[in-house]
């Protein structure tokens, strides 16, 4: 259960109240964009899987390239990304809006927008969600998503409406040019926005590096791991109510582009109820109770939503969905936040929203195609049933809580003066650490050194190992490699303030003289010519034999 929190008070904080401003107005152009374009697939293609692709592109890029640009996030200057990401959307929306308004669009010219569309929000969300960070302290973190999400229903429970008055007054291409329109705001806040400069001690990691570094801290995070399977779970059953709300306005109400505006409109009230219980609920229950109650809501809505053949019941189906939606979405956004430190926390969130979005674009596919063979009632029916079975997945993948973890960094370690001239990218570089270990306490060292491992290989380490000296069965050897210099000061430099605990768990369980003593060793098969010189003499005292 998570301490109750002022919802409202990163509103206090000038930067974030300016940005959050402009992307309400942002939202609202997209959302208007996506009535636009969901309604113009129907007149241009009249296949329930075609429609459903229109949701399906604006997310499928969200999948392929978010990881990419978390690890962009995490090494550029995230306001640079963020206003080429807008600079982006905008030249792509004033095309959309000419091609459209010169009847130049097809069904798939359609889909070609919308999925450059999708391109730059995929470029820009992780910049975005990270930057969260980087404007609040971490006690307003948690306000500052939900604050985010609320925003974005708002937009949602008039935005849509908004859509299809105007799709219905004046076309899909004025829909497409308001939406250009919206993202101007965005710009000069981001302009206006000075955030303070950051010292990087060493330098940026190779794009490919910073991939599979990100990949490693996932892959060492089991708590993190549970996160992007619920989401997936949660983003491919759900993506059925976006996905087939057009055909549900248009085959089952009767309805136009005004009915399909007020049901998303509804879907936008239920969030907006969602968030303002969020706090309450939080406070109140833990936090796999609150996921597993999201997702047997949103089962209800939808079983309501494929039954009901009037507005008026669509819209009670719809309010519980969408306050179940912003209930699920925003915990996963912030159990990732809050769960990962500072330098890998772009990658985080842009593993999140590839399993996220990922989830809602194969969806949208899944349930258009089924709609199409079979009925509309019969896929959300489905999806319904699906979504109960994430209810009780939980057994297997229940969501932990994440209020006691201190993710700042620990900042203790101070690089060794070498005496050979070591260059930055000289490796491989092995680490060896010798602890003396009574005999009865050897399993306790081995559970102890089993979460050390865990945290060398989250951090960066390769080739872990643990030795035993046969003739000195006290002395036990941690081993591990790391690819340069370099990526040995940045494992070191990751390690923050909640794993002091393991470590000093081993110190606690050392008998030998002093703290453990650290071997630090370049491998050389053969050492090239100008590397590895020593910078001047052994005393004779010491000298090797």
């Amino acid at each position: 259960m998570e301490p109750r929190t002022n919802t409202f008070a990163p509103f206090g904080n000038p930067t974030f109240r300016e940005l959050w401003l402009a992307s309400q107005t942002s939202n609202l152009g997209g959302l208007v964009q996506m009535v636009g374009a969901g309604w113009l697939m129907t007149s241009l293609a009249g296949s329930s899987d075609m429609v459903a692709l229109v949701q399906a592109s604006n997310t499928l890029p969200i999948m392929v390239f978010s990881l990419v640009a978390g690890a962009l996030a995490d090494s550029f200057d995230r306001r640079r990304i963020l206003l080429g990401a807008q600079v982006f959307m905008f030249v792509v929306s004033v095309g959309l809006a000419v091609s459209a308004y010169l009847d130049l669009l097809g069904p798939w010219g359609l889909l070609g927008f919308t999925f450059a569309i999708g391109c730059g929000m995929a470029l820009y969300n992780p910049s975005w969600q990270a930057s969260m960070g980087d404007i609040v302290s971490r006690q307003n973190l948690s306000a500052a998503v939900t604050l985010n999400a609320m925003g974005f229903n708002l937009m949602r429970s008039v935005g849509p409406a908004f859509g299809g008055f105007l799709v219905a007054l004046a076309g899909s291409a004025v829909a497409f040019a308001f939406n250009a329109v919206t993202y101007i705001p965005v710009m000069l806040a981001l302009l206006r926005w000075k955030p303070p400069a950051k010292e990087e001690r060493l330098p940026r990691e190779p794009l490919g590096q910073a991939l599979g570094a990100g990949l490693h801290y996932m892959s060492m995070s089991p708590h993190l791991l549970k996160v992007l399977g619920r989401s997936f779970l949660f983003g491919f059953a759900a993506s059925s109510a976006m996905a087939l709300l057009p055909l549900v306005a248009r085959d089952m109400l009767g309805g136009t582009a005004v009915t399909y505006g007020l049901l998303l409109g509804f879907f936008g009230l239920g969030a907006i109820g969602g968030v303002f219980a969020n706090s309450r609920v939080r406070e109140r229950f833990r936090n796999e109770q609150i996921i597993a109650a999201a997702f047997l809501g949103f089962a209800v809505g939808m079983v309501i939503l494929a039954l009901g053949r009037h507005i008026a019941v669509s819209a009670i189906g719809l309010l519980i969905a969408g306050a179940c939606w912003v209930l699920a979405l925003s915990l996963f956004n912030v159990t990732v936040q809050m769960s990962t430190p500072r330098w890998v926390v772009g990658r985080a969130l842009s593993f999140y929203q590839t399993a996220t979005f990922g989830g809602m674009a194969l969806g949208a596919w899944i349930w258009g195609l089924l709609a199409e063979h079979q009925s509309v009632s019969l896929a959300l029916l489905v999806a319904s049933a699906l979504l109960l079975v994430g209810t009780v997945s939980g057994r297997w993948l229940g969501m932990g809580e994440f209020g006691a973890l201190d993710l700042d960094p620990l900042n203790t370690f101070k690089e060794p003066e070498l005496r050979l001239d070591l260059q930055a990218r000289s490796g491989p570089i092995v680490i060896m650490i010798d602890y003396i270990i009574d005999e009865a306490d050897t399993d306790d060292f081995l559970a102890a050194i089993h979460r050390r491992r865990r945290v060398r290989i989250r951090d960066g380490a390769r080739n872990w190992s643990l030795l035993r000296d046969l003739e000195n069965p006290d002395l036990w050897r941690e081993r591990f490699h790391v690819a340069t210099w370099n990526d040995y000061l940045r494992h070191n430099a990751r390690r923050t303030k909640s794993d002091l605990e393991g470590f000093e768990a081993l110190l606690a369980l050392h008998r030998g003289p002093g703290r453990p003593q650290v071997h630090r060793l370049i491998e050389r098969q053969t050492v090239p010519l100008h590397e590895d010189l020593a910078l001047k003499p052994l005393p004779a005292e010491i000298t090797p034999h």
